[in-house]
């Protein structure tokens, strides 16, 4: 079939190659209709590597998307062809102590799409467990349903934070992954958000969102936005979703007694942490890998209205400009967040 292969390190082509699949009886085939250009495809592709995973073979890349279901394995009760689907990537070992204990996410023998050796889903159809392929409410797109796993690394971090109604949150970084936890964290009950950036244009769409305030650390210091605005108190939750090492010293500084910093975004080298620091808060330290069971909730979420992505999608390409697409997605331009390819 026609896939979007990555040979090697910035050598990117739309064309054929053969992938053997043929659906078991728990699984679904689906056709594909939307992929969204994540921030680690880009890696692959300007890189060949995310640290131990390495590029050695022609490569399918994707791993964000939504399609149509076109066959049934016969020992599959929820779904029908031509449901409208979104897919979690991610598929464990369903006999591993991981997904025994539920927290699949973290099974070492996972294989997910778009990760070496495993092929991604930027191609006309796929093959997937139906028990990891989720119907889309009548009013979620296409668009957004291949949203959702991004989205769900948001609400796994809010839901590993424990947010509560009426918290105040601050989250640095107006990426993707940033913006989509700030919406989660407004659909978990904070009252406020404050996002930190250093992009103009990103922190106007992140102002857009809700009770957000816009905080341009270039210009104004974090942890005194916050604390003036919380009578010094400070915010309940800091959510790290940038990747600088030096953001973690800002994320202690902007927290509150008693709070929890959420680290989501990977530095790409080990970070100094000021123990003290967190000690004479008590902050709780959470870390986050991906997400477990979070594709239903964001979907209920999504369907009555509570989480809307549908700004957050800023540039769409068809199948046939893929390269341009992963070119773009490179060096984008600054109010770009996140960049879709559309197939026919």
């Amino acid at each position: 079939m026609l896939a979007v292969v990555l040979e090697q390190k910035h050598v990117l082509r739309l064309r054929e190659i053969a992938l053997a699949e043929e659906p078991g009886p728990h699984d679904v085939r689906i056709r594909i209709h939307t992929v969204g250009v994540c921030g680690s495809d880009v890696h692959y592709y300007r890189h060949g590597a995310i640290g131990p995973f390495v590029v050695r073979e022609p490569l399918v890349l994707g791993h964000e998307a939504a399609g149509t279901v076109v066959e049934v394995g016969r020992a599959v009760p929820h779904l029908r062809v031509g449901d409208r689907v979104c897919m979690e990537p991610g598929i464990p070992d369903a006999g591993s102590r991981a997904a025994r204990l539920g927290r699949y996410n973290l099974d070492p023998a996972v294989r997910f799409w778009a990760t070496p050796p495993v092929h991604g889903c930027l191609r006309p159809t796929v093959v997937h467990p139906a028990a990891f392929t989720f119907r889309l409410p009548d009013n979620v797109s296409f668009a957004e349903g291949a949203m959702v796993e991004p989205l769900a690394v948001g609400m796994h971090a809010v839901n590993k934070a424990r947010v509560r109604p009426g918290d105040v949150a601050v989250v640095i970084g107006a990426g993707p992954i940033g913006l989509l936890t700030a919406l989660a964290a407004l659909a978990g009950g904070c009252s406020r958000i404050f996002v930190s950036d250093v992009v103009p244009e990103r922190l106007s769409l992140a102002a857009g969102l809700g009770p957000v305030t816009p905080v341009d650390v270039r210009h104004e210091n974090l942890a005194g936005v916050v604390r003036q605005a919380t009578d010094g108190w400070g915010a309940d939750h800091v959510f790290e979703a940038s990747g600088h090492g030096a953001a973690l010293s800002d994320a202690l500084a902007a927290l509150a007694p008693g709070g929890a910093v959420t680290l989501i975004g990977m530095p790409g080298a080990p970070v100094p942490i000021d123990v003290v620091a967190a000690q004479v808060k008590e902050a709780r330290i959470e870390t986050v890998f991906r997400y477990a069971h979070m594709f239903p909730r964001a979907l209920a979420l999504m369907e009555i209205g509570a989480l809307n992505v549908r700004s957050l999608i800023t540039d769409r390409f068809p199948f046939g400009d893929s390269s341009a697409a992963f070119d773009y997605a490179a060096s984008p331009k600054p109010a770009t967040v996140k960049i879709q390819i559309e197939l026919p």
